[in-house]
Formats: C-alpha cells, structure tokens, sequence
C-alpha cells in the first residue's frame, strides 16, 4: 500500500471504491445505554438543543455520555453550508439563528452538573462573522449561569475572518479547537472546497497569537489513503502553528455516499504516531481508532 504504517488492513478491493470488509475487532463500539446516558439524553432533547456525538454519529457516544458525563453541543442547528465528504452531518441550507440558544445550552449544563463542557458547530457561511459572535455570547452566558464551568470550544475556519477569530480569542476559552482533519493532499479530496489545509493552520495560528491563554488543539482523521511520512509533515505543521493538544482516530465512513476507508490501522500504530507526536513537542496526545476530536477532552485539559 505504500504507507509505511507496518501491518494495516486494505478495505478497498481492486477496481472499487465501494467493497468495505467487515471492520476489525478493535473497532467494536458499545451500545449506548445507562442512567446517565439516559439523563444527558433527555436534557439534551428537551431544550431542543443539538450535540455532535448524535449528529455526526460518534462511536464513543456511549463512553462519553454514559461513563464521563460529558457532551459535546453543536451550535446553531443541525445543517450545515458545507459539504465534506467525510462527515455525517446533514449539508444544506441552515435555518436563522435562534437568540435564546446560548440561555438554553447554559441551563443544561447547569441542570446536568457538568463542570466541563465542549461547544461545536456547523458550518455558517451564510453569516457575516461564520458564527462567532454566537459562540461568544454561549460561553458568556456559560460562565453567568454556571461560572467554574471549564470551556472547550471547537470551531470551524471562519472563512480565515480575522475579526471572528479574535473576537472569540477574547472571551478565552478554555481549550480553542480547529480540527486540520486530513494532510495537505487529501485536503481537497476529502473537505468542502471552502476549506483548505494552509486556511486551517492559520486560523490555528491566529488563535495562538490572539488568545495566549488558552490551549489550543487540532485533530486528524487516518485511514484515507494519507501515508506515515504525510502525517509527519502534518504533525510539524500543527506544532508550527502552536497546537497543544492533538488527536488523532480511524475515519470511519459514515454512509455509502462518503468517501471510503482505505485502511484501518491497528492500535499499535496509533501508539507508535502517539510517541512521534510527543517527540514532536505536544503537550498531550490522544490516539487510538476511536479516538475523535473531543474523546477525553477534560482529561487533556486538566493534564496540559
């Protein structure tokens, strides 16, 4: 296969893009289930909020919500302006944006007694500023409702709009998150056309320069194709652009639709990628097949 990765399993046959093989054993996930998965369930609903796990159809829903008590809330509806070929999340056009979101997030997280929380969103390109005043104003009423509340806040490029990135730069999060997804070749294979590798450093980068305070992490999805020597130029780059705290899991492809696993790599690799990237200078590294943006996301942070 030409990766370098040592032993991995090719789900692609020959002359198609569409045979997938049953996936290996350490990617079996557990059935979300528990009092508390039950409970962040109905609080979630009943404020008509959104989160990723269930949007983007994580496979640590049952960990995270059921074990750790933690969800990560998606912004601004459910639709998203852009359409990358690895994500679940539904592509379209977005509804207004509802001024009583950012009340309603933070009587959740009130009611549900979290004490670490991590905001996403979809993609707004159909807004002046991409969102960002919204994202302000939910970790502002965050820290009014519920003040001690840790902030995590995952977002998306903003277009490169210097005014949003410093405008959510000033309420310091906790933790800013901008995810690079893949390595530069893949970039325009895999996202929107909108995004672009070098757009996704700089954001990253201008959040290091403009909210020093704060952590900043990215993450990258493997097993579409990309090659180990790739992932390491990536990983330089990431470090280049002041990231803390980097993640790294299988791409698992959500529907036909999707563009297709490659290969999925055993956890022996992710370990080996983990040592590299701790070699490299990050502050703390999450890797593993399940491993997604905001796995074990209050355990990086209070370990940074």
């Amino acid at each position: 296969m030409g990766n370098n990765y040592g032993v991995c399993i090719s789900v692609t046959g020959k002359g198609s893009t569409d045979h997938i093989r049953q996936k290996p054993p350490w990617l079996r996930v557990r059935i979300p289930a528990g009092d508390l998965y039950a409970k962040l369930r109905e609080k979630i609903t009943a404020r008509g909020l959104h989160t990723v796990c269930d949007e983007a159809r994580c496979p640590n829903v049952a960990e995270c919500w059921g074990k750790h008590g933690t969800a990560t809330i998606m912004l601004m509806g459910s639709v998203c302006t852009r359409s990358c070929r690895f994500c679940a999340v539904t592509s379209g056009i977005p509804q207004p944006l509802d001024p009583g979101e950012p009340e309603r997030v933070a009587r959740a997280i009130s009611d549900l007694g979290l004490k670490y929380v991590v905001l996403t969103s979809v993609c707004r390109d159909d807004l002046d500023d991409g969102g960002a005043l919204h994202f302000t104003r939910t970790v502002q009423e965050i820290r009014n409702v519920c003040p001690g509340v840790r902030v995590e806040i995952l977002v998306p490029d903003f277009g490169g709009n210097t005014r949003s990135i410093r405008t959510l730069a000033e309420v310091k999060p906790d933790v800013i998150g901008h995810n690079i997804e893949t390595v530069e070749r893949l970039t325009p294979i895999i996202r929107d056309r909108r995004a672009s590798y070098n757009l996704s450093l700089k954001v990253l980068f201008l959040f290091h320069e403009y909210a020093p305070e704060s952590l900043i992490k990215s993450s990258i999805m493997l097993g579409l194709g990309e090659t180990y020597e790739e992932i390491l130029a990536t990983m330089k780059d990431l470090r280049g652009a002041g990231v803390h705290i980097l993640t790294m899991g299988q791409y698992l492809r959500p529907s036909m639709r999707h563009h297709p696993v490659v290969e999925y790599l055993p956890p022996e690799q992710f370990d080996r990628l983990k040592k590299d990237a701790l070699a490299l200078g990050f502050s703390y590294v999450v890797s593993g097949p399940l491993v997604r943006s905001s796995y074990h996301a209050l355990e990086a942070f209070e370990k940074v």
